[in-house]
């Protein structure tokens, strides 16, 4: 991080004296830890991924649901050891995993954080969730220490990325980011309903965007197959900066969603996730209030 190459942005700054293009300061940053119950079912289990929400973000996306911790950096700094004291009390609380929510910005720190809760006793399935804007370096150094990973393919549309989330060349990095995290995990593994290995791949499908999630659901299945699972999602929600965006401004409307989904049917793809309902409601964005940050 001396000079900050984490991402394809490749800053260089000196983080210590300065901030990058995430905002990201040299110590870690939390807003959140929790037991969270709406995520895949094979990731959640009996009492719910151990989610733990990191501060910043390298993508600016204007429709962020999370934007007061991505964008706005709401969150308490702690040190690497308190990070692997928050493993270890998830694991106590019954959590299915440990799962990090934005992580790029801090892989370093989060590797330390791992290897020191395994020394203590952590076994639980390590799971990285990220925006897949990666730098192949940075998830090398993942090798070994994380075991699932849920990365978002959020764009074929070049124009959309720069617009929606200030991401040139985001299509490209991302599926080479993706290919990586497939070298690193391989073929998922589930092991009585529960993701022991693998991968899942989100996609957010946005109001007048589906031809460009049906490209995605091409590229991830001629690519891998049903060696990993694609999770379809329809919650958009208009927030944040997308009102001065028209063709974002607005929700999902069932017909884009389900030719997307019919899509995904007719070419094979067998492990997908879909979501049903209205999930497309603020009622689902967790509250960032730093429960678990601090010591109980």
């Amino acid at each position: 991080m001396e000079p900050c190459q984490l991402c394809p942005r490749m800053c260089r700054v000196d983080r210590i004296n300065k901030l990058g293009f995430c905002h990201a300061p040299e110590n870690l940053r939390i807003a959140l830890v929790s037991l969270h119950k709406w995520e895949e079912p094979c990731i959640v289990g009996e009492h719910g991924a151990g989610t733990i929400f990191f501060s910043h973000c390298n993508l600016k996306c204007v429709y962020c649901q999370n934007f007061n911790i991505s964008h706005d950096g709401f969150g308490a700094e702690i040190s690497a050891e308190r990070l692997a004291e928050i493993f270890l009390e998830q694991q106590a609380r019954g959590a299915a995993n440990i799962e990090l929510v934005t992580p790029t910005h801090y892989v370093p720190q989060i590797c330390t954080a791992i290897d020191l809760a395994k020394s203590n006793g952590l076994h639980l399935p390590i799971v990285y969730n990220s925006n897949a804007y990666e730098n192949l370096a940075t998830l090398e150094m993942l090798r070994g220490r994380v075991d699932i990973f849920l990365p978002d393919l959020k764009y074929v549309d070049e124009v959309a990325a720069v617009n929606f989330s200030n991401a040139p060349n985001y299509f490209d990095v991302a599926t080479a980011a993706i290919k990586k995290m497939f070298e690193l995990v391989g073929a998922a593994q589930i092991v009585d309903g529960q993701m022991i290995r693998g991968m899942i791949v989100r996609h957010l499908v946005l109001p007048n965007f589906r031809h460009d999630a049906i490209k995605i659901v091409d590229w991830l299945y001629n690519t891998f197959g049903d060696e990993i699972f694609i999770s379809l999602m329809n919650q958009y929600t208009p927030l944040f900066g997308a009102v001065d965006f028209k063709k974002i401004n607005r929700k999902l409307t069932t017909f884009e969603y389900n030719s997307v989904v019919n899509h995904a049917q007719d070419i094979g793809v067998k492990n997908c996730f879909v979501q049903i309902g209205k999930t497309a409601d603020t009622k689902f964005i967790p509250d960032f209030n730093l429960d678990g940050v601090r010591h109980p």
